[in-house]
Protein backbone atom coordinates (compact mmCIF):
# COMPACT_ATOMS: atom_id res chain seq x y z
CA UNK A 1 0.00 0.00 0.00
CA UNK A 2 1.18 3.51 -0.82
CA UNK A 3 0.74 6.73 1.52
CA UNK A 4 0.87 9.90 0.21
CA UNK A 5 0.74 13.42 2.24
CA UNK A 6 -0.76 15.91 0.64
CA UNK A 7 -2.05 20.01 1.61
CA UNK A 8 -5.46 20.50 0.71
CA UNK A 9 -5.74 24.05 -1.45
CA UNK A 10 -8.98 24.01 -1.45
CA UNK A 11 -9.87 26.83 1.45
CA UNK A 12 -7.22 28.61 3.83
CA UNK A 13 -7.27 25.92 6.14
CA UNK A 14 -4.86 23.82 4.44
CA UNK A 15 -5.84 20.59 5.96
CA UNK A 16 -2.84 17.77 6.09
CA UNK A 17 -4.05 15.14 3.86
CA UNK A 18 -3.01 11.06 3.89
CA UNK A 19 -3.98 9.68 0.99
CA UNK A 20 -3.78 5.57 1.16
CA UNK A 21 -3.79 4.20 -2.35
CA UNK A 22 -3.46 0.56 -3.14
CA UNK A 23 -2.66 -1.10 -7.23
CA UNK A 24 -3.00 3.17 -8.19
CA UNK A 25 -6.76 3.21 -6.77
CA UNK A 26 -7.58 5.21 -4.02
CA UNK A 27 -8.65 3.68 -0.90
CA UNK A 28 -8.71 6.06 1.99
CA UNK A 29 -8.46 10.00 2.66
CA UNK A 30 -7.78 11.24 6.04
CA UNK A 31 -7.29 14.46 7.40
CA UNK A 32 -9.66 16.80 5.48
CA UNK A 33 -12.00 18.84 7.60
CA UNK A 34 -14.81 18.68 4.85
CA UNK A 35 -15.69 16.77 1.53
CA UNK A 36 -14.18 19.17 -0.49
CA UNK A 37 -10.73 17.63 1.10
CA UNK A 38 -11.47 14.41 0.24
CA UNK A 39 -12.44 14.76 -3.46
CA UNK A 40 -8.95 17.15 -3.56
CA UNK A 41 -7.16 14.37 -2.03
CA UNK A 42 -8.99 11.35 -4.63
CA UNK A 43 -7.97 13.88 -7.84
CA UNK A 44 -4.83 14.97 -6.59
CA UNK A 45 -2.95 11.63 -6.47
CA UNK A 46 -4.95 10.25 -9.75
CA UNK A 47 -5.88 13.49 -12.24
CA UNK A 48 -4.00 16.73 -10.79
CA UNK A 49 -5.52 19.83 -12.66
CA UNK A 50 -4.43 23.23 -12.12
CA UNK A 51 -6.05 26.85 -13.16
CA UNK A 52 -2.95 29.00 -14.79
CA UNK A 53 -2.57 32.27 -14.13
CA UNK A 54 -0.22 34.49 -16.59
CA UNK A 55 -0.66 37.52 -18.69
CA UNK A 56 -0.64 38.47 -22.34
CA UNK A 57 0.59 41.82 -24.38
CA UNK A 58 -1.69 44.18 -25.33
CA UNK A 59 -1.40 46.79 -28.43
CA UNK A 60 -3.70 49.98 -28.57
CA UNK A 61 -4.32 50.90 -25.19
CA UNK A 62 -5.07 54.07 -24.85
CA UNK A 63 -3.68 54.07 -20.91
CA UNK A 64 -0.54 52.78 -22.60
CA UNK A 65 -1.30 49.23 -20.89
CA UNK A 66 1.06 46.59 -22.28
CA UNK A 67 0.21 43.67 -21.02
CA UNK A 68 -3.56 42.02 -19.52
CA UNK A 69 -3.54 39.64 -16.97
CA UNK A 70 -5.56 36.34 -17.79
CA UNK A 71 -5.96 32.96 -16.13
CA UNK A 72 -7.65 29.34 -17.79
CA UNK A 73 -11.81 29.35 -17.56
CA UNK A 74 -10.93 26.14 -15.81
CA UNK A 75 -8.48 23.21 -14.96
CA UNK A 76 -6.14 22.23 -17.16
CA UNK A 77 -4.24 18.61 -16.24
CA UNK A 78 -0.95 19.65 -14.37
CA UNK A 79 1.41 18.33 -17.26
CA UNK A 80 -0.20 21.02 -20.11
CA UNK A 81 1.17 24.14 -17.77
CA UNK A 82 3.94 24.64 -19.35
CA UNK A 83 2.39 23.94 -22.79
CA UNK A 84 -0.12 26.24 -22.30
CA UNK A 85 2.01 29.09 -21.08
CA UNK A 86 4.03 28.41 -24.08
CA UNK A 87 0.86 28.45 -26.26
CA UNK A 88 0.49 32.10 -25.18
CA UNK A 89 3.62 33.61 -25.31
CA UNK A 90 3.54 35.50 -28.90
CA UNK A 91 -0.58 36.18 -28.22
CA UNK A 92 -1.25 40.00 -28.65
CA UNK A 93 -4.88 41.17 -27.97
CA UNK A 94 -6.21 44.49 -29.00
CA UNK A 95 -7.78 46.77 -26.59
CA UNK A 96 -9.85 47.21 -25.34
CA UNK A 97 -9.79 44.13 -23.30
CA UNK A 98 -12.95 43.35 -21.08
CA UNK A 99 -13.25 40.68 -17.90
CA UNK A 100 -13.67 37.31 -19.75
CA UNK A 101 -13.05 38.17 -22.43
CA UNK A 102 -11.26 34.84 -24.48
CA UNK A 103 -7.12 35.64 -24.96
CA UNK A 104 -6.84 32.25 -26.66
CA UNK A 105 -9.02 29.66 -27.32
CA UNK A 106 -8.33 25.69 -26.23
CA UNK A 107 -5.10 26.91 -24.92
CA UNK A 108 -2.05 24.03 -25.45
CA UNK A 109 -5.49 21.64 -26.86
CA UNK A 110 -7.32 21.14 -23.68
CA UNK A 111 -10.68 22.27 -24.73
CA UNK A 112 -10.41 25.58 -22.01
CA UNK A 113 -9.92 28.89 -23.02
CA UNK A 114 -7.59 31.62 -21.73
CA UNK A 115 -9.37 34.54 -20.30
CA UNK A 116 -8.89 38.33 -19.38
CA UNK A 117 -9.31 38.98 -15.97
CA UNK A 118 -8.55 42.78 -16.07
CA UNK A 119 -10.04 45.19 -18.16
CA UNK A 120 -7.82 47.45 -20.49
CA UNK A 121 -8.79 50.40 -22.63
Amino acid sequence: METRHLTCICCPIGCQLEVKMENGEVISVTGNNCPRGAAYGRKEVTDPTRIVTSSVRVSGSVTGAKAVSCKTAGDIPKGKIFDAIRDIADVIVPAPVHIGDVVKANVADTGVDMVATKEVI
